[in-house]
This record gives C-alpha cells, structure tokens and sequence, in this order.
C-alpha cells in the first residue's frame, strides 16, 4: 500500500500535466508546440540509438566527473577554512568575489586557457558547483557541537581521525544539501558549456536541431535533460537516506516528543 502510494505521488502530477498537453495540442497545427505522441516518436528515433553514445553519454560523463571534482574540493577546502575563525575570515573576501562570477563567463577565457576538449567543460562545472558544497560544508564545520567536540578531545581524537570519526558523519546534512543543489548547478553547466565550439554533447545537439527549424528534435532533448535531471535527483535521495539515516531517525523523534 504505501508502495503504491509513493508512486502514485511520484507520477500523479506528470500525468496530470501529460494529459493538460494533450488536451490542449489536440487540435493545434502549431509549428513550435508538438504534440505528446508526436514527441514521444521523436523521443525514441532521435535519442533510442547511436545517439545516445556519441552525445549524451559523453555529457553525462563530464558531469559526473565535474561533481566529483567539486565535491572533493568543496568539502576538502571548507574542512580547512571552516575549521578556524582565522582562515574564514582570511578567505571570505576571496570566496565572495569569486562566487560572484557567473560561470558561463569563463567559458571564452577557458576556450583560450585549455582549450575546447573536455577540460574546459569539466572545469565550468566545477566552478558552478563547488560553491554550495563549499559553504554549507564551512557552515557545517562552524556549527559543529562542541559537547562533541571537547568529548572528541578528550577521549584524544585528533588530526584526520578527528576529521573521519567525528566532523564528516557531523556535517554530512549540511554538504549533502550543498551536493542537491549542486546537481541542478551541473546539470545547466554541462548544456552551456556545451554550446560553445563544441562538436558532440547534449547541449551542442538541442543548439544545431533549434538552428536547424528541427523543433521535435529540440524539444526531446530539453525532455531528456529533464529526465537525466530526475534520475540523478533520485539516486541523489536514495544515497542520503543511507548515509543520512541516523538523522532523519533523530528528526523523527524530535517530531513524535
């Protein structure tokens, strides 16, 4: 029951929406609009074959890559600043003009600098994406209980073992939320850097069918960047459930008190 339950909320409102499309493209002959069938046949011819290869797997892959690099540098860089009054107020200056700078800025600066292969692309993502992770890993770091950390102290916990035992399962709620909102960041990163002097990809894809008047075309690719964006929000979820277990088990019972 509570299976059927969460899928039925899970795809009610798509439904919903599918079915609102399909009413009221019924009877259209619009040009820009196409029809839910329509897209669905194009959906497959387009992107159910080699495709799928040449073009979204590589993009999925620099966007992997991309967060990964983020993330690492994201919480390794906000365990440092994060854990001394001194280096937060040292770095702030620093970490607000650079998250300032609009990402798809130094996508021409970038092309100069390395070039338009996969570093570029990997690099503007990881620019977009390191910011969240790094704040809210900072903020973390700076919230951290200190009953927790004097018993840390006291029991002789040090150096990285300090880091692994008790900041990192600490602060996990809040690098977490910093990777959730990173994804999204990522996600329009990797279509624009895409769309500059590039010969494969996603975002190069859904640029040369709009140019080209292919507006089926285009629309099933905007309809799989969508879906790649579900896939990767769900697994997100999944993975912080299990890591994140013992917190929601304490939310609920701060709840039910």
């Amino acid at each position: 029951m509570k299976t059927l339950k969460t899928i039925g909320y899970a795809v009610g409102l798509p439904a919903l929406l599918v079915l609102a499309w399909w009413a009221l493209t019924a009877s259209s002959t619009s040009f820009w609009v196409p029809k839910p069938l329509q897209l669905l046949n194009t959906f497959i011819k387009v992107w159910i074959g080699p495709r799928f290869m040449v073009d979204v797997v590589p993009s999925v892959l620099r966007l992997l890559a991309g967060l990964a690099v983020a993330i690492v540098l994201g919480i390794g860089l906000g365990l440092f600043i994060g854990s001394s009054r001194v280096h937060r107020r040292l770095a702030e200056p620093v970490l607000e003009l650079f998250r300032a700078i609009p990402p798809p800025v130094l996508v021409p600066i970038l092309m100069v600098m390395v070039g338009i292969g996969d570093t570029m692309k990997i690099a503007v993502i990881v620019f977009g994406c390191i910011w969240p992770i790094l704040l809210n890993t900072i903020e973390g770091v700076r919230s951290l209980d200190e009953v927790q950390s004097d018993t840390a102290k006291v029991f002789g916990i040090h150096g990285a073992s300090r880091v692994t035992m008790l900041t990192l399962p600490a602060i996990a709620p809040f690098y977490i939320a910093g990777i959730r909102q990173a994804l999204s960041i990522g996600l329009i990163l990797m279509v624009i850097s895409e769309m500059f002097a590039a010969r494969s990809g996603l975002g190069f894809t859904i640029v040369q069918f709009q140019r080209s008047f292919a507006i089926p075309e285009m629309w099933s690719g905007i309809v799989l960047l969508g879906l790649i964006g579900v896939v990767m929000a769900t697994l997100c979820s999944f993975i912080e459930k299990r890591v994140l277990r013992w917190y929601h088990g304490l939310k609920e019972v701060e709840h039910s008190e």
